[in-house]
């Protein structure tokens, strides 16, 4: 059952997110405060506060749960302030990214349970908030020894109620993981552009004549500095250890095509295929399954629509897909993936019966 009231502090697109969905869990009012006045008042147009407050202190009053959606640098005191200023009988949480230095400061408060939605967006504010980005997301929480139950029960329930999965993990631990599967990956992207970015080879740039390959390991590179750079900095230990573990790891390629061990990099393929099958089954019932197509589209409108309408017509369901644009001339391509071999056939009949050209591969 979704709290009678919430107060949100923070009003950005995350923080109003959480209050749309806490209204459509049913929670009957939601206030909210934001420094940024500008910030708080997109959130009450985006209709996810009913209440905007003047200060910290009348936006939590009375309220149930608390969620601090404040940015990483300044999280840690933005949550001692809200339990300075909460009621004794609320639950506080966070949405930050990083987990041991909010918790640490929390440390001892039974109303605390840190929190963190594996989900975002490349938008800003609350202007492009919505419920929707917690549908089937990962919800992380942290509960400490002084945590209450209730309270730890409470905010489990809410978590569900807005869509996400809530999975218990202790902040360090969190901290370790999010490094090696958000933090490294940001920062590899950054690596691969500017390396790509700062070669010119006989003349020729390397990064114009980029490939699908370097578009989608790069997709998350260059993402906003303002909260970039804090998230590196405030789990800077966890990050160094990831990469470190990669530098080791590059070492060992390295020897490995230095010495032409054709053995190793067969095995060392073959357990990132293994891996990603693993990561894939997470989002697919059979990934062995997965048939991508790769179909050659123009560049005008009404194309992608015309072409999810008829494999939806055709009740062909679209597992995912992607658009790779090359330029307005060559048009791009539309990857789609579809389970199964039958389907992939069906599907690639119909596209090229209506003109597209259609390459058929497996996922794996």
């Amino acid at each position: 059952m979704a709290p009678g009231r919430v107060a949100v502090v923070g009003t950005g697109l995350i923080g109003a997110a959480v209050a749309l969905g806490a209204k459509r869990a049913g929670t009957t009012t939601v206030s909210g405060w934001d420094p940024d006045p500008e910030a708080l008042g997109a959130a009450v147009a985006r209709g996810a506060v009913d209440e905007p407050a003047a200060t910290l202190a009348d936006a939590v009053r009375g309220a149930d749960l608390v969620v601090v959606a404040a940015p990483v640098a300044a999280l840690p005191q933005q949550v001692r302030d809200t339990l300075a200023a909460a009621g004794d009988e609320a639950v506080v949480t966070d949405v930050g990214s990083t987990k041991a230095a909010v918790c640490e400061e929390a440390r001892g408060d039974a109303r605390f349970v840190g929190g963190h939605p594996v989900c975002g967006s490349e938008a800003r504010g609350a202007a492009h908030a919505s419920p929707e980005i917690f549908d089937g997301a990962t919800w992380f929480l942290t509960p400490l020894a002084a945590t209450d139950p209730r309270r730890y029960a409470a905010l489990h329930a809410f978590v569900t109620s807005l869509g996400a999965l809530p999975v218990a993990v202790e902040p360090e631990a969190h901290d370790r993981i999010v490094a090696l599967t958000s933090h490294l990956p940001h920062a590899l992207a950054n690596l691969l552009l500017n390396q790509a970015g700062a070669a010119t080879i006989d003349g020729h740039d390397a990064v114009a004549a980029a490939g699908g390959s370097l578009r989608d390991m790069t997709r998350v590179g260059g993402a906003n500095p303002r909260i970039w750079v804090d998230i590196f900095l405030a789990n800077r230990e966890p990050v160094l250890g990831a990469l470190a573990e990669h530098r080791r790891r590059i070492e060992q390629l390295e020897r490995a095509l230095a010495s032409g061990d054709g053995g190793f990099l067969a095995r060392w393929i073959a357990e990132a295929a293994g891996h990603r099958r693993r990561m894939l089954a997470e989002a697919h019932r059979d990934p062995g399954a997965l048939q991508r197509l790769r179909v050659h589209v123009p560049d005008r409108p009404g194309v992608l629509a015309g072409v999810t309408q008829a494999l939806g017509a055709a009740r062909i369901n679209i597992e995912e897909f992607d658009l790779q644009h090359f330029s307005p001339e060559r048009g791009g391509v539309l990857t789609i993936m579809v389970s199964g071999e039958e389907q992939a056939a069906r599907a690639c009949e119909l596209l090229e019966a209506q003109g597209y050209s259609v390459v058929v591969s497996s996922v794996l």
